[in-house]
């Protein structure tokens, strides 16, 4: 028996209407990512594992992160992740995270808790203080006198975290700071 036009048209646009009627169902599932998201503050970020730099969708709920997945519009990873990505979550909501800072004196076999504003005022003091041990100002090279201004004493190192607006202001501090010893982690 052979199959008229008509009766492959019909056929079809029976096929084509139920596969519509089935995807509609299937998206108004638990699943689908409009209902899972639904109420969430929504966030973009950049994964800060490695020097890839994959994008991400973070979703909180009162402050809490509740969700991340990979960004399907960033041009890097297009919506995927790798398993250290994926697991950002977890390490964003482990209990055992640290969320104050601690400090060791030198010499010392405990821990102290700090706030914040110690902690920044210290790394600027040591930031300074090593600065002003280590600067060079001049270097002679054959017997002539150049003007270096550089500081051997630190060195500062980027991560995947940054963002290039981030990377130009890192970049330009450091710089300022007279540091020579200048290294980002995608090229690592």
């Amino acid at each position: 028996m052979g199959i008229s036009r008509r009766n492959f048209l019909k056929g079809t646009g029976l096929a084509a209407g139920t596969v519509a009627l089935t995807g509609a169902q299937a998206q108004a599932g638990a699943d689908a990512p409009e209902m899972r998201t639904k109420g969430l503050k929504t966030t973009t970020t950049v994964c800060p594992y490695c020097a890839v730099g994959c994008g991400m969708i973070v979703h909180t709920k009162d402050g809490r992160i509740v969700n991340i997945e990979g960004d399907p519009e960033h041009p890097i990873n297009r919506g995927s992740l790798c398993s250290k990505g994926s697991a950002m979550f977890q390490v964003a909501n482990n209990e055992r995270r640290l969320t104050t800072v601690k400090y060791r004196a030198p010499g010392s076999d405990r821990w102290e808790e700090k706030s914040w504003e110690w902690a920044m005022d210290r790394i600027a003091r040591l930031m300074k203080d090593s600065r002003d041990r280590q600067f060079i100002k001049t270097e002679k090279v054959n017997g002539k006198s150049y003007q270096v201004n550089r500081n051997d004493g630190m060195t500062f190192l980027g991560g995947a975290a940054l963002d290039n607006e981030e990377c130009y202001l890192w970049g330009k501090f450091s710089r300022a700071m007279g540091v020579g010893y200048l290294e980002h982690q995608a090229r690592i």
